[in-house]
């Protein structure tokens, strides 16, 4: 009975994945310049319903798919005359149709470099999200920060103003070169090109000057994530080669000593088009509002890609980031009494104290091959290294309103390995079809860390926060760190290991219109820390989906997820802590208006998470694990072109994260650190599209949060962890001429006080960072 019970189900599970050709038709064709030249890029858009492409290198096109009937097709590029032609599919047949814009081949280059199309607004996630399904028809909310909405904002790095572009998003306090980035209860993990590079100490905030978009992905997505939050991550896409030579140039200048020289690169390495480039070159000394901090930096990312043929590409991309900067922990404000009662401008910097040096390097490999007109398959392979040399400053205490700085050694020898491997395909099984994804995820992460050695800076017992005296300490009054032994020698060790299964499909019925998508997800990690030695588990977390389209621009979805982290170490009776488990529900409305040249989506969700960790009130430096936590919101995206000229980027969130369970510190009801119950944020800019002021633009932006609080003392009863709420205006004027342009950027414009801290409770203080007041930024580029 077993065995024909056996032998039933693979017969059919062998019978599910046959292929069985619906009555529907193609169409397919080329897209060529006037001088017979491929225009890439090309729209191809078939009115009336969901369906469309975009003309790849060799300016084919096709789509699949077709219901029987008439339809007008059109091809369609920002800057170019649209070209509209009339088409009847037939049951099963195939209909070639071929466009010839009107422009020659550098005129369409002309139109890439100069045009602005979509400015805030994309369909589609990128390649890395291992998704073909447009962001309209996603069961989940994704959003999409474009390369035109870091440069209007004039946005070096993700420190900066990224998270006002996203709803629901803060970042926490902390060390300088890395985001700490909060959204819906918990920190969200970093990725770059599809790739989980999160560690405990980096990675180095990619330079915005190499990076395409960025997608915060909310919610766990298992099918992505190896093991993470159930919040979400945010996902760096980096620029690639286009095949399209151009190139940009940027300078800019402003307060604090600010010098930045930026260089974009993009074209053709061989005549045949099938070796293209990419260079993006920066360079960067930028101080701050405090005296004597600086943060120095270049970077290099040279991007190469092989189009070996029509079906396959190998893609290589190496990153160098450096950089010169002061101590770490200079940008720490601190008080004997009340959070916020000291000058925005205060450090505990000395102009001798002696830099810290970083040196960041990645190589990440692609290969794309399709398999066939349904199948692809894509491998990717990414090595990391993180080294720092340097130190941190952090005081020891209080005496009346002095405060006793010190500082230490901070060190750091990163590794990160990454890998790969998954495949794509559409399948129909009757008249149902399928939209596969399969594939596996490796990561080794390790790290040595020395933040041992240190001591007090001799001579400066007369610090007075109030009243801050500087240069009378000597090079001699600083601690000596011994070196003499290599990182690997005196650091402390850690190392996490992953290994995942994955698979996911998306079954669409009703002409695509309902969408259901079961994936599931097996990870095994292994995490080593010197505290609990190693620490080996593993989960299937699935996943479950559903979204319907009421119309070919409104959908409404609801999804079902569920998350799996690891955590190494042990109480401090020695006791090796469970994972933490998270489930997530979440149900959404997603619309787009005008042709898609905007959108809007709701999202109301619900995340629970057990075996929380948090800080032990009775032994410092340990840990003890809390019980539950649940986090609930409702989240509210615009962006895209509401009127002609006017662009925007508007979102609010509500966030009630609570402790629901507490084992250990009777914390129940207590709101959970990091979070904002109230984020609001708008970004307008408008362009004049015509008459004597073209090309002039205004922006605006607001930022606005209430109900904060800290991300490390939210679990001291003693102290109450509020921040206050904080109202900040940002303005900018721009003026393109072609393809020269100038812009001005004034941050902060009416000096709100913008600051993220906490109390301290092992020493009992108040430390916090404060933003800037009122500075500017003028930029001037180029493009050709």
């Amino acid at each position: 009975m077993k065995s024909k019970f056996i032998k039933t189900g693979i017969l059919l599970f062998i019978s599910s994945l046959q292929v069985v050709f619906a009555q529907s038709g193609i169409i397919k064709g080329k897209i060529t310049t006037s001088d017979g030249k491929p225009a890439e890029f090309v729209n191809i858009i078939l009115k009336g319903t969901t369906k469309g492409a975009v003309a790849d290198v060799e300016g084919n096109y096709e789509i699949k798919n077709i219901k029987e009937g008439n339809y007008t097709i059109q091809a369609t590029f920002v800057g170019l005359k649209t070209a509209s032609k009339k088409v009847t599919i037939e049951n099963g047949q195939t209909a070639n149709l071929d466009f010839v814009l009107e422009a020659n081949a550098s005129q369409l280059q002309e139109v890439l470099v100069t045009a602005n199309p979509s400015k805030y607004v994309t369909d589609y996630p990128s390649i890395s999200l291992r998704l073909k399904t447009p962001l309209l028809e996603i069961p989940q909310n994704i959003q999409v920060i474009t390369r035109q909405n870091l440069q209007d904002q004039q946005i070096f790095d993700m420190q900066e103003g990224v998270i006002r572009n996203v709803s629901g998003a803060t970042r926490s306090e902390h060390w300088e070169n890395y985001a700490r980035i909060v959204m819906r209860g918990s920190r969200i993990a970093a990725f770059r090109n599809g790739m989980n590079v999160q560690a405990t100490w980096g990675p180095l905030n990619e330079d915005m000057s190499m990076v395409e978009r960025i997608e915060f992905v909310k919610g766990p997505a298992g099918f992505m994530l190896a093991s993470g939050e159930p919040s979400g991550f945010y996902n760096v896409v980096t620029k690639k080669p286009t095949g399209i030579t151009k190139g940009e140039a940027n300078m800019t200048i402003g307060s604090f000593g600010t010098y930045r020289t930026t260089v974009d690169l993009d074209g053709l390495l061989s005549k045949d088009g099938k070796l293209q480039y990419r260079l993006n070159v920066m360079g960067q000394m930028k101080g701050t509002q405090r005296a004597f901090e600086y943060n120095n930096r270049v970077s290099i990312a040279p991007v190469i890609k092989y189009q070996i043929n029509p079906n396959t590409s190998i893609t290589a991309e190496y990153t160098y980031q450096g950089v010169n900067m002061s101590p770490l922990g200079s940008n720490y404000i601190y008080s004997p009494n009340n959070l916020g009662d000291v000058a925005a401008d205060f450090t505990t910097l000395e102009s001798n104290m002696a830099p810290t040096k970083i040196n960041d390097q990645s190589l990440f490999v692609t290969l794309s091959h399709s398999i066939n007109n349904n199948w692809k398959f894509t491998g990717q392979i990414a090595y990391m290294n993180f080294s720092q040399v340097g130190s941190s400053l952090w005081p020891s205490g209080f005496k009346g309103d002095t405060l006793q700085r010190a500082t230490s050694v901070w060190d750091i020898l990163g590794q990160t390995r990454v890998g790969q491997f998954f495949v794509n395909g559409d399948v129909e099984t009757g008249r149902i079809k399928h939209r596969i994804l399969a594939g596996v995820d490796m990561g080794d992460k390790d790290y040595y860390h020395d933040w041992a050695q240190g001591g007090a800076i001799v001579g400066s017992q007369g610090f007075n926060v109030y009243n801050p005296v500087f240069g009378k300490v000597p090079a001699s009054a600083y601690p000596k760190f011994d070196r003499s032994l290599s990182i690997r020698e005196r650091g402390v060790h850690y190392n996490n290991l992953y290994t995942a299964l994955y698979a996911q499909d998306e079954i669409r019925l009703l002409d695509d219109k309902l969408r259901f998508t079961l994936a599931g997800r097996y990870t095994s990690t292994g995490d080593e820390d010197p505290y609990s030695g190693k620490v080996t588990a593993g989960k299937f977390t699935p996943r479950i989906g559903v979204s319907y389209s009421l119309n070919k621009n409104t959908s409404v979805y609801a999804v079902l997820d569920e998350s799996f982290i690891p955590q190494a170490g042990a109480s401090y009776t020695g006791k090796k802590f469970d994972p933490i488990t998270g489930t997530n529900k979440e149900i959404g409305f997603k619309r787009e208006w005008l042709d898609g040249r905007w959108t809007a989506s709701v999202a109301a969700y619900q995340i629970t998470k057990n075996n929380v960790l948090t800080a032990d009130p009775v032994n410092q430096f340990f840990s003890v694990q809390l019980g539950q936590t649940k986090t609930q919101g409702i989240e509210f995206d615009v962006r895209g072109q509401i009127l002609t000229g006017l662009d925007v980027t508007m979102n609010y969130a509500y966030t009630d994260g609570k402790v629901t369970k507490d084992t250990e510190n009777q914390q129940v009801d207590r709101q959970l650190p990091g979070t904002d119950k109230h984020i609001a944020n708008a970004w307008l800019s408008y362009r004049v599209p015509s008459g004597a002021a073209q090309g002039l633009g205004l922006s605006l932006g607001i930022s606005h949060a209430t109900g904060r609080t800290s991300w490390y003392s939210e679990y001291d009863k003693t102290i109450d962890p509020a921040m206050p709420s904080y109202t900040r205006f940002d303005a900018a004027a721009s003026y393109q001429f072609g393809k020269f342009g100038v812009a001005l950027n004034v941050n902060n414009l009416f000096n709100a006080d913008v600051i993220s801290g906490a109390y301290y409770s092992w020493s009992k203080f108040y430390y916090w960072q404060a933003e800037a007041m009122r500075n500017t930024r003028l930029s001037i580029n180029y493009k050709f």
